[in-house]
């Protein structure tokens, strides 16, 4: 049984909200395995040099979705008030970051359960080059950073 975050009294794993205090429980992060990481077939468009610095969605919910990154940094999770928000259950509320400074970016995961991926390779903190793999989640995004859109 888990602890209420607000009042510490035993909760079920089907509660929604703490049957003490009323505080609503927020759902679990799941686990899942990583994916590999397929070459991508010369061709096939994932985005244009000229989109970046953007994050592209190439695997998992919302594929195509772009996030560009025009601010010096971004919140990545399943909280609907991260600055990119990724809703699916493998993600974690606040699952990593994204600093971008003088055209270079660099991802963090900020103590994620599934942890952040670069080309396949988890990591706590990494540099982007153009055409990384970030894996957060199910979410499998391209890392683009060409010039201004």
């Amino acid at each position: 049984m888990k602890e209420c975050p607000a009042c510490g009294a035993a909760v079920g794993p089907e509660d929604l909200s703490c049957p003490t205090c009323g505080t609503r429980i927020e759902g679990a992060t799941l686990k899942f395995a990583p994916v590999s990481v397929p070459e991508v077939q010369s061709g096939t468009p994932v985005a244009s040099s000229q989109d970046g610095p953007v994050l592209v969605v190439r695997k998992g919910p919302e594929v195509g979705e772009r996030f560009y990154l025009e601010a010096p940094e971004y919140s990545l999770g399943r909280d609907p008030h991260c600055d990119i928000f990724l809703n699916d259950v493998t993600v974690s509320r606040k699952h990593a970051s994204v600093r971008v400074d003088g055209g270079m970016a660099t991802v963090r995961d900020t103590g994620s359960l599934n942890g952040t991926y670069v080309n396949g390779v988890r990591v706590d903190s990494a540099p982007l080059d153009n055409g990384d793999t970030v894996q957060i989640g199910t979410f499998q995004m391209i890392f683009m950073s060409g010039a201004s859109r």
